[in-house]
């Protein structure tokens, strides 16, 4: 009896694990940046140092649905420089299963988070929060950490760190959502003061009309 029970848990181990469902992330880079775009979406509170780099967009049909960024700890005295970069995550229709990530360029310091979704639907708008100018012989970490809104209304919060203040809300991507990413960042600076990621704007790409004439009928 012992060795049935036996055998019986252990199938259903086999099936549950059979039965669960996987997710794929794959990293998209600059694979897709030809992809077309709506509009450009950007905010009034960046920092000035650094360029402009690269963009980087989710492959046609994919949104952004959610992130994760890449943040430097306090340094307690030593040179900071707080957010380092944005990773967004690209999914299709909805299917979580399947996932590409874009981040354009990042700077060198700190860990990534762990990624937040939207519970439904794409992100549509952003917010940043930046330390400004701290003079000739201070610290600049320029940005700090973001917010972003999903098309469902609730609004995600990086975990960044807390110097400086939140600007104004970006526009809104309308009639679909945010698919692409381009950092301002200042490169490495070689033992001089680092502030990395000064500045960021996001593509916004429409959706199919047909897909949403087929959404809009589906919740009628």
């Amino acid at each position: 009896m012992a060795s049935l029970f036996t055998v019986v848990a252990l199938l259903a181990v086999l099936s549950g694990g059979l039965c669960e469902e996987k997710t794929f992330l794959q990293r998209a880079g600059a694979a897709f940046s030809g992809r077309h775009y709506k509009s450009m979406l950007s905010v009034k509170n960046g920092e000035q140092f650094g360029n402009w780099t690269w963009p980087e967009m989710c492959p046609d049909q994919f949104f952004a649905v959610g992130f994760s960024i890449r943040v430097e700890s306090n340094q307690y005295g030593a040179d900071d420089t707080a957010l380092n970069g944005i990773r967004l995550i690209c999914a299709k229709d909805g299917n979580r299963s399947f996932l590409y990530s874009i981040e354009s360029h990042t700077g060198y310091f700190g860990d990534w988070s762990n990624p937040q979704y939207c519970p439904s639907g794409v992100l549509t708008s952003f917010q940043i929060r930046v330390e400004p100018h701290q003079g000739l012989f201070g610290d600049d970490t320029a940005m700090n950490n973001i917010k972003f809104r999903c098309s469902s209304n609730p609004t995600l919060e990086g975990p960044g760190m807390d110097w400086g203040e939140y600007g104004h809300w970006s526009q809104e991507c309308l009639d679909g959502g945010i698919c692409g990413i381009e950092t301002k960042m200042e490169e490495y600076q070689y033992g001089l003061d680092d502030s990395s990621l000064n500045d960021v704007r996001f593509h916004c790409c429409a959706k199919p009309q047909q897909r949403w004439k087929l959404d809009r009928e589906n919740c009628t």
